[in-house]
């Protein structure tokens, strides 16, 4: 089923949104006219952000693997419920070293990903009912990747995040199906972004952030549930993940022992 999104002016709640493909999002969303809860680490980046349109963006500093921070946001939540759509963009990507492998590392990927993105759903989802209650639209968006679709060596824990960000999204779909609140996937590619500018491979078909800001605004208003890009790396990845598993891991080390 499609659904058209932001048809209207929306309250929306980002978080990530003071660099990559956050950052771009909030501006498109802003120029679209909605009103905007920015949430972040870099107090000075949310600033900046707030100056481009005072009267439309309000500043809410968090850290989303920190419970505390998060009650504090909350209370810009509440303040300016309902809450028309909540749009997660905050992650980390950590690679693991297989030779001196580290538990650590694979921690920091699900507590940021997966761990943060839970919690801000716990906050989100009493502001998203309230805007079902008056009768109006209300969508979780959560920007995961397409890295899950294939086992790229090096990413056993910023994948596993990735792939439970899927099974979450579509899990939690079916369960909020009843009361109307749609879930959607963002899973993007290789963007250009400052977790993306620390790889040292090469990243096929990798798009700007406001390129990607742009694919997801569309895919938005066009009421898509899943937003995939860009579409030759997509199909690449679709395509391979159909062949037989030995095929598979046969590729994935190849790649991997290039890549060192």
């Amino acid at each position: 089923m499609t659904r058209a999104r932001l048809a209207r002016k929306s309250v929306i709640w980002l978080t990530g949104a003071t660099s990559g493909i956050g950052n771009a999002l909030a501006k498109k969303l802003v120029d679209d006219g909605h009103r905007l809860i920015a949430t972040g680490r870099d107090e000075s980046a949310l600033d900046e952000l707030h100056s481009l349109s005072p009267s439309q963006i309000k500043v809410a500093a968090g850290d989303i693997t920190d419970d505390n921070s998060l009650d504090s946001v909350a209370q810009t939540l509440k303040a300016e419920s309902p809450l028309n759509m909540a749009i997660f963009c905050a992650g980390t990507c950590e690679y693991i070293d297989v030779q001196q492998y580290d538990s650590a590392t694979f921690e920091k990927n699900i507590v940021v990903n997966v761990i943060g993105t839970s919690r801000c759903i716990e906050r989100a989802l009493p502001h998203l009912r309230e805007a079902r209650q008056r009768g109006e639209s209300a969508t979780i968006v959560i920007v995961g990747s397409s890295a899950w679709w294939f086992p790229f060596g090096r990413a056993e824990g910023y994948g596993a995040s990735k792939a439970a960000l899927a099974y979450l999204a579509h899990s939690l779909r079916a369960d909020l199906a009843a009361e109307g609140i749609d879930v959607v996937l963002v899973s993007p590619g290789f963007v250009e972004t400052p977790l993306t500018d620390r790889n040292d491979f090469p990243m096929p078909f990798k798009v700007s952030a406001s390129d990607a800001a742009d694919r997801v605004f569309k895919g938005l208003i066009k009421g898509r549930d899943r937003i995939d890009f860009p579409g030759r790396f997509v199909w690449s990845l679709r395509l391979v993940s159909a062949l037989p598993s030995g095929c598979i891991d046969w590729l994935a080390a190849k790649l991997t022992r290039k890549a060192g």
